[in-house]
């Protein structure tokens, strides 16, 4: 997967990629998390397309698996009062994967401004290497027992999040 082709990132107003925007928590972060999707039949159109709405589910996927690598499982997260649903996407089709084919999904947390997490996306056929889509993704946390937006990230979570800088 090295010919795969390098995020193009836009550039933050510190010039790097700040996971965070508290100073004891900043961060660079340059790795993507990675997952692999075999395209079965039920991801794609009649024409053997992948749907346009897979790739949303597929990269929903690699973020709830990205955190539970280091440390931040979803259910968990709910029973601890915190949600993070998509506030904004944005999401661009370069080139269609087809039945059959692997799409690897590539996510990578660019910044956490309090309680907004920005997250970049990438999905690369395999087979190909060629880039197929790109996008990012706002997620905010809120307190679904109130359904307002959270003052900050509980302590346990802003902890684990460091880990992505490593």
């Amino acid at each position: 997967m090295s010919d795969s082709p390098k995020p193009q990132l836009p550039p933050s107003s510190q010039g790097r990629n700040s996971l965070v925007s508290r100073p004891e928590l900043e961060a660079v972060t340059e790795k993507w998390f990675e997952i692999m999707v075999r395209v079965q039949p039920h991801h794609t159109d009649y024409g053997g397309v992948v749907w346009h709405g897979t790739y949303l589910t597929w990269l929903e996927t690699a973020r709830v698996e990205c955190l539970r690598s280091i440390g931040v499982d979803f259910a968990d997260l709910v029973k601890l009062g915190c949600d993070l649903p998509v506030v904004s996407l944005a999401l661009r089709y370069h080139r269609a994967i087809r039945l059959g084919q692997t799409a690897v999904i590539k996510v990578q947390m660019q910044e956490i401004q309090k309680v907004r997490l920005e997250w970049q996306n990438q999905i690369v056929c395999l087979e190909t290497g060629e880039l197929c889509v790109t996008g990012k993704i706002t997620l905010v946390a809120i307190d679904p027992a109130k359904g307002k937006i959270m003052r900050r990230l509980p302590p346990v979570v802003q902890e684990n999040l460091l880990k992505l800088r490593q």
